[in-house]
């Protein structure tokens, strides 16, 4: 696998029982990379160490006075040169191809995750989890999948050098054999107390990484009721947590490494002693000597490597864990899609509320209780949070579908959709069936004050369509984006389309509005509408409420406010005293809901009114 061959075609099933496992499934799914890696690994280090047996022959040459010899060591020097710079060159371009492979499986195991787990991801995940395993995680799960054949290069290399030297000069080989293992495994006690620490600071990186997410996220919010430096105050600790965790990471690396430059000085203190003596008796010549001395000093090079993929192991250990927990995760029912794909068609019904959406008909649900309703309307689109029985579209279960096909058939607009930064007309560019054009979704959305803002905002584009807009829309205002949001999702035009809330944050002659046109625009198509608005009840084919779980009752909606007194209090937004008194009188509850009714009634009128003046 190269570079330019990403993304994968299929990334594959990743292991992820656990965060060690995945990390193995990531090196043997690109073998053929870290075979590469090895070997032009092996190359480099192993001109690198041959340079010593190089010089060795050259010191030997010049106090024999033999030129030939010169000459050949010489010719060594120079073949080692070019082999030490290509091998670095193409172990270097390995090493960061292996990285950034490894790195791009993991970022597209994880939009596959999210992708399939939709919305329920976030409920069952926080969601600066997710965003701390996509960006920061990936990187050092790369990093000791690419450091793993560099190690192994090293550590082949260190055990060749040894051999070398114990057959061109067994008496100081022997000290040095012995003396590299020493050096390999002196630090093994101190890395369980860094690893420790270094999942900690993970950890607190990890969790301070959620909170900023989160206040970023609901910072409009926190702003409003004055908690913005509360939560900032919040942040500063966490940071500081994070600081003081990574200091006492650092010193117990510096600690490894400090004690890595000390022992091999020692060795190599020990090497030219032991070597002097054994020149003064006769035992050995200068130049296997400075062999002895040179290799001990070059091998120091190789040995960095051993800490380097304990620090990689380390630190990569916990970002592989919550890489796999995140993995892990499997929606809450799926047989995997046993049916042939296809779209369905025909009513929509959910047997664990009892909630039936006729087909071709607008359909509005109450619900008394936000999350409910959200959870309901996930379910609707094929995305459980739970196990259960699934919904049916006419007589064909959505979990039996391939999950392309239940994802064309039903089309869920959340509470608080996302719009992604860009143009207008790549915000609407969306898998579409082709009947709805983007200025009927837009219109029928009452899009034209968003039109204008947007146009009045980027500067040199002619065509509205061509107006950016900014990260999450932020520069428009919560109505404008539910409407931009509705407009996405009017031109998809699915067989049903389930919208949550979406006229929430508009007003009411807006509102009215938009009701009727998502009316006239999906004629003949089935939608669900969650909502409480007495203005989009009133233009529903049918008004269902739901009650602790399950259809407590089924009509137009001015049928429920007269007969329905816990419909009523949902929609009217009556206190529990008001409901009760209303229960004890059933006359004032009729005349209320005869004054409802005639105040609709006249809200119609005035529209209708507006309306004809805005034509005229």
């Amino acid at each position: 696998m190269q570079i330019q061959d990403l993304p994968y075609p299929d990334p594959g099933v990743p292991d992820a029982r656990s965060g060690p496992r995945f990390l193995w499934w990531l090196f043997r799914n690109q073998l053929g990379g870290q075979l590469r890696s090895l070997a032009w690994g092996l190359l480099h280090f192993g001109a690198v160490s041959a340079l010593p047996f190089c010089v060795g022959i050259a010191v030997q040459a010049v106090v024999d006075r033999s030129g030939a010899r010169l000459a050949l060591a010489g010719g060594l020097l120079a073949l080692c040169g070019v082999a030490t710079a290509l091998g670095d060159t193409f172990l270097h371009r390995a090493a960061v191809t292996n990285w950034i492979t490894a790195a791009a499986r993991v970022q597209q195991l994880l939009a596959r995750k999210a992708a399939r787990l939709g919305s329920a991801l976030t409920r069952r995940v926080a969601a600066g989890e997710v965003v701390s395993v996509s960006t920061g995680d990936v990187e050092k799960i790369g990093w000791f999948v690419e450091a793993t054949s560099r190690f192994t290069a090293a550590a082949l290399t260190v055990v060749l050098v040894c051999a070398g030297l114990l057959v061109y000069q067994p008496a100081l080989g022997v000290v040095v054999a012995v003396g590299l293992p020493v050096l390999a495994v002196a630090v093994l006690p101190l890395l369980p107390r860094a690893t420790r620490r270094a999942d900690v600071q993970r950890e607190k990186a990890g969790r301070a990484t959620e909170l900023a997410s989160d206040t970023v996220a609901g910072l409009r919010v926190l702003r409003g009721i004055g908690g913005e430096e509360l939560f900032l105050d919040r942040y500063r600790r966490a940071s500081q947590e994070v600081r003081h965790a990574a200091v006492r990471s650092a010193r117990m690396w510096s600690l490894i490494a400090a004690i890595q430059v000390l022992l091999p000085g020692l060795l190599l203190i020990a090497v030219v002693w032991y070597g002097v003596q054994l020149a003064r008796q006769g035992r050995i010549t200068v130049g296997e000597l400075v062999t002895a001395y040179s290799s001990v000093m070059i091998l120091t090079y190789p040995l960095r490597h051993f800490e380097e993929i304990a620090m990689a192991y380390s630190f990569s250990r916990p970002s592989a864990k919550r890489a796999a927990r995140v993995l892990a995760l499997e929606r809450a029912t799926d047989t995997a899609g046993s049916r042939a794909a296809g779209v369905p068609s025909g009513d929509l019904y959910d047997p664990a509320t009892g909630l039936l959406a006729p087909a071709g008909r607008l359909t509005a649900v109450v619900c008394g209780d936000p999350d409910a309703a959200g959870r309901l309307a996930e379910r609707l689109g094929g995305h459980p949070a739970e196990e259960g029985a699934s919904v049916l579209l006419g007589d064909v279960p959505l979990d039996e579908l391939p999950l392309d096909s239940a994802r064309t058939a039903v089309l869920v607009q959340d509470k608080d959709p996302v719009l992604l930064s860009g143009s207008l007309r790549e915000l609407l560019d969306v898998p579409a069936s082709g009947q709805v054009s983007a200025r009927q979704a837009l219109a029928a959305a009452q899009c034209e004050d968003v039109l204008a803002a947007l146009a009045q905002g980027s500067l040199g584009a002619e065509d509205p369509m061509d107006a950016r807009i900014t990260e999450r829309g932020r520069s428009l205002s919560g109505g404008q984006r539910q409407r931009l949001a509705l407009a996405r999702s009017l031109v998809t035009d699915p067989e049903v389309l389930v919208l949550d809330e979406p006229t929430s944050a508009v007003d009411s002659h807006t509102e009215a509005r938009v009701a009727q046109g998502v009316r006239s625009l999906r004629a003949g198509r089935t939608t669900v509408v969650f909502t409480s608005s007495p203005l989009l009840l009133d233009r529903a084919d049918r008004v269902v409420f739901l009650h602790e779980g399950a259809v407590a009752a089924a009509g137009t909606h001015r049928e429920l406010v007269r007969t329905e007194p816990r419909y009523r209090a949902v929609v009217t937004r009556e206190t529990d005293e008001e409901t009760a008194r209303r229960a004890g009188t059933g006359d004032a509850s009729r005349a209320d809901g005869d004054a409802l009714h005639d105040a609709l009634e006249e809200l119609r009128e005035l529209e209708e009114l507006e309306e004809i003046e805005e034509t005229a």
